[in-house]
């Protein structure tokens, strides 16, 4: 009886592949022969023949060391339920070479070695001989580990130098494939684009590896029939058919897909999983831990996945900068000019608040300009001083700051803004950020002239000032009480802005005494009362007694009093930080950044790299340049947000 079977095209098998797969046949053939006669015909032995060595030395070999479609055709041979003699037999003597190289009919019906090989009818001794020699080197031998721990050295610099899993297993697929076509000339691969199979092949390649450099004691544990310990044991892994090592679970009898069921095992904190869950978090739309974790296990299980996770989504920039964290330094000490005693103004905080609606004159139809609101603290007493401004020029600032100078005296320093915080609120106050901004140098220039050191306060970082920002939140919520929606005269204006300035200036600078002898607690109207503006060094009449002082004496000691319950009283009320307590950890140079931008989210953002910091007295830098492109910026650090990526 004789049976054949035609190559497959679409799979590309080697001669040797074919010739197992007719051994395969030829065992299935000799076995439905057995099947049809059954116990009618006594067969003592049974012989196979083959005329490929390297079939023979497949069957010889373990099953376990042959590639998973070799290894999978010996099972079937093995299992056979005739026992089989395998022999090798000469191909000039074989009689399927008369069918496998095609014969015509004619010839076929009178063929000896078809109908009657003669050598079979001689005696067992005079059959051809088989040999014993193995084919050297034996194709179809499956990669053993050792040949993975040879090279992992060379291969952990390939796999660190890809920060995407899609580019890595593309260049590994084009280094497969060339080597492939190296080795096989005949039947090479020219296909401009990488198939998937291919490229699985690479993910499953690189999978490989790993396993083989972190799990080296559970392969040789599983393949010595040992017991596991740890973690591990706890997944009940296994090696599938091609070495590869995957979760054995408790999942085996469910209808999940063999992946799901039987997901590969990866280490956790390895090149490769960083890389498989950063591919799976950026495909599906940056999803959160729990939703990344299940469609990881869809096809890989890593140890402590949950950690891994959380590192790779930490160092996500898009993820980030949807909820991007600033660094708030330590609330830094406060400067010689608040603390130190001086004459009321001697330092002062200005700013602006507004626009106000003002009319021209009391008519009914008169028409409605915009006025501003001037404010002026002093550092030191916490003095307010308001100021109508008709309009944002640079003469009109001038001309406020003169009637200031001429009621107040002349100051000494004077800190405000860069009005970058006005920028946000183009609406109300984009004329005042305009204005600072393009006047900044004759403003200066007009007050060093007259001895005036202006300071600035880092841009778009209100809470540097927030002396002077904390009076104009205050001064407006009483304006806003007032005037509600009224629109008043410039006089109308100003008399409510000195009416709200004398109620500012009676606050409190500290809680009231218990003391009922103390009626009146500290106020900045002590420090501004009976002192004239250009007032001459006093002698401290503090500790003289009352009974050598005369009248003129007894006032200047009184008004001297209030800077000494200025020193008891009030002073070491500042001495406790009352935010930004802990101490943090401070940027450096060269970190990437993102600029906090007022009223605008997170994803808006520009990003930059600090090039400069500007550490204070306790050696923490509260302000840092930064560079945006080709312009270089002076921020505080307070309004930068630190990337996590070097």
């Amino acid at each position: 009886m004789a049976k054949s079977k035609v190559a497959p095209v679409r799979t590309r098998l080697t001669i040797p592949k074919l010739e197992l797969s007719g051994a395969v046949l030829l065992t299935r053939l000799i076995n439905h022969v057995k099947s049809i006669f059954g116990q009618k015909m006594n067969i003592q032995k049974c012989f196979a023949w083959t005329d490929s060595q390297i079939v023979l030395a497949w069957l010889q070999a373990s099953v376990h060391v042959l590639e998973v479609f070799v290894a999978n055709r010996v099972c079937q041979i093995q299992q056979s339920v005739v026992t089989l003699d395998w022999r090798h037999v000469p191909g000039e003597f074989n009689p399927a070479d008369c069918a496998s190289r095609g014969c015509e009919a004619p010839v076929i019906l009178d063929h000896p070695l078809w109908w009657a090989p003669g050598w079979l009818y001689q005696p067992e001794n005079c059959w051809p001989r088989t040999k014993t020699e193995l084919v050297e080197p034996l194709p179809g031998l499956r990669v053993i580990s050792l040949v993975v721990q040879e090279s992992i050295e060379n291969l952990d610099p390939l796999l660190a130098r890809f920060s995407s899993l899609d580019k890595l297993i593309g260049v590994t697929a084009w280094i497969r494939r060339f080597i492939y076509n190296s080795r096989n000339p005949t039947i090479k691969n020219m296909s401009n684009v990488l198939s998937p199979d291919e490229r699985n092949e690479s993910l499953l390649f690189w999978v490989r590896y790993i396993q083989a450099k972190h799990f080296e004691t559970v392969f040789a544990t599983l393949k010595g029939q040992g017991k596991l310990k740890g973690s591990v044991a706890r997944l009940n892994p296994f090696i599938d058919d091609k070495g590869l090592l995957r979760v054995g679970g408790r999942l085996r009898h469910s209808e999940l897909p063999y992946n799901h069921k039987h997901p590969l095992l990866l280490p956790n904190r390895t090149p490769l999983g960083d890389l498989i869950i950063t591919d799976r978090h950026e495909k599906n739309a940056h999803v959160g831990l729990n939703t990344l974790l299940a469609i990881i296990h869809q096809q890989f299980w890593i140890l402590s996945a949950r950690r891994a996770i959380r590192n790779v989504i930490f160092k996500c920039i898009p993820c980030y900068r949807l909820k991007a964290s600033l660094t708030q330094p330590q609330m830094g000490d406060l400067p010689p000019d608040r603390i130190t005693a001086a004459r009321p103004f001697s330092g002062v905080g200005t700013d602006f608040a507004g626009p106000f609606s003002i009319k021209v004159s009391s008519l009914r139809n008169a028409k409605i300009v915009k006025g501003y609101l001037c404010v002026f603290v002093c550092l030191v007493t916490k003095s307010v001083h308001l100021e109508v401004v008709s309009s944002l020029s640079t003469e009109a600032f001038i001309a406020c700051l003169s009637r200031f100078v001429s009621r107040r005296g002349l100051p000494n320093l004077i800190r405000s803004d860069c009005g970058t915080n006005f920028k946000g609120s183009e609406r109300y106050l984009g004329e005042v950020y305009k204005f600072l901004t393009e006047n900044q140098l004759p403003i200066e220039s007009s007050l060093s002239r007259r001895g005036i050191k202006w300071k600035f306060s880092p841009a778009g970082y209100p809470s540097w000032g927030g002396i002077f920002e904390a009076v104009v939140k205050v001064a407006k919520t009483h304006i806003r009480r007032i005037i509600g929606e009224s629109v008043l005269t410039y006089e109308e204006l100003a008399t409510v802005f000195c009416n709200i300035e004398s109620v500012l200036n009676s606050r409190p600078l500290c809680p009231i005494s218990s003391d009922p002898n103390d009626l009146e607690a500290l106020t900045p109207g002590h420090f501004l009362i009976g002192a004239p503006l250009n007032a001459l060094p006093e002698y401290p009449f503090v500790d003289t007694p009352i009974n050598r002082l005369s009248r003129f004496q007894l006032l200047q000691q009184l008004s001297q009093s209030f800077w000494k319950r200025f020193n008891i009283e009030y002073l070491h009320l500042l001495q406790q930080r009352v935010r930004w307590i802990d101490k943090t950890d401070p940027p450096k140079v060269g970190d990437l950044v993102l600029i906090k931008e007022p009223n605008m989210p997170p994803l808006s953002w520009r990003r930059g790299r600090i090039i400069k910091l500007f550490p204070g007295a306790d050696g923490t830098p509260r302000v840092a340049e930064v560079r945006v492109g080709e312009s270089v910026l002076k921020r505080a650090v307070a309004c930068l947000s630190r990337l996590p990526v070097a």
